[in-house]
């Protein structure tokens, strides 16, 4: 996998990797940058929450539950002192439907968790990830 970065001014760049889609990445004003994209740190973060719901949305389908809407909130605790990098993170799914197996949900996080997300896997060497889930029937 690879990836390049395009700068244009201040701290704005454009990313683009192997999918050949771009993302714009900037930071704020207060440092230099102009707001007009995603942080480094939360493009991180958001890979995660990604990884793990692509991960858990494709089970639940392989395990035929009536999931009509499905969300990925992560959550991360960051050090204070430079360089600032996560600390601990929590991953909270939430399951909208009817008749979800609760089983059926805590086996494809789990199977995310243990088996096929790769960002999970890497960065659950390094600090705490806290994963939680609730079911809301439709």
């Amino acid at each position: 996998m690879d990836a390049t970065l395009k700068w244009h001014d201040g701290l704005k760049f454009t990313a683009t990797a192997n999918s050949n889609h771009e993302i714009i990445l900037d930071s704020d004003p207060s440092v230099g940058g102009s707001d007009q994209g995603s942080r480094p740190m939360e493009m991180i973060l958001e890979g995660l929450a990604g990884c793990t719901a692509m991960d858990v949305i494709s089970i639940m389908r392989k395990k035929r539950q009536n999931v009509t809407g499905f969300q990925v909130t992560a959550h991360a605790e960051r050090a204070e002192q430079h360089p600032k990098v996560f600390t601990a993170i929590e991953i909270k799914y939430t399951f909208w439907g009817k008749d979800i197996d609760p089983k059926a949900a805590e086996r494809a996080i789990e199977l995310s968790e243990q088996i096929y997300c790769p960002a999970q896997a890497m960065l659950a060497k390094i600090m705490p990830i806290k994963l939680s889930y609730e079911i809301i029937e439709d």
